[in-house]
């Protein structure tokens, strides 16, 4: 797939929520190529601690992700239409009022500030139009750009979840994260409402 066929279906697409320089449209079954893509990258692969298995499985786990009432996916769109990277707020449990925050951002648009204006507009919609008191994250403690990022959004390190993920044959510690409603309320910034 060339970038003018990635980036072309997106024009179309219905914008869900916004951030001040990003957009979010709903996952779909189709964005399987692009999700694939942005995997198979070295970089995000270690970051994420998985490797692409085959495109077709990747298709059928996005079918199950637009039928899970626990979880909502997005794609980020620049405001230009271009797809950046996948957000997701997963395992969503309304009655405790919990869910875990997950981003990937293609390599190119990584450094440029759209990790942060995402995940600015992830809580507005977590704590803003959903009842959540609590938006977790986990990163591999040696992901220094992700923990600057959710530091930056202002959630807080609670601790380290030693050993808890394998990767090419080694162990690695995930550091754990949050954000409360009450400190996502204490914080002075646009909320995505704001932006026109």
């Amino acid at each position: 797939m060339n970038e003018d066929e990635a980036e072309a279906p997106y024009a179309a697409r219905e914008r869900f929520w916004r951030g001040e320089h990003v957009a979010f449209t709903p996952l779909e079954p189709d964005d399987a190529e692009l999700l694939q893509h942005w995997r198979a990258d070295p970089v995000a692969a270690q970051e994420i601690g998985i490797w692409p298995g085959p495109l077709h499985d990747l298709r059928e786990r996005l079918v199950s992700y637009v039928e899970d009432r626990t979880r909502d996916d997005f794609i980020v769109l620049l405001l230009d239409d271009t797809p950046i990277g996948h957000i997701a707020l997963t395992d969503e449990d309304f009655v405790d009022g919990t869910a875990e925050a997950y981003l990937l951002l293609a390599p190119e648009h990584r450094g440029k500030g759209h990790a942060a204006d995402a995940l600015a507009a992830l809580t507005d919609l977590a704590f803003g139009e959903l009842p959540l008191q609590r938006v977790e994250a986990l990163t591999h403690t040696e992901n220094a750009a992700a923990l600057a990022t959710l530091k930056g959004a202002g959630f807080t390190q609670e601790g380290v979840r030693r050993s808890s993920c394998l990767h090419r044959g080694r162990r690695h510690d995930n550091a754990l994260l949050s954000l409360l409603r009450t400190e996502w309320e204490a914080q002075i910034r646009p909320r995505s409402w704001d932006h026109v």
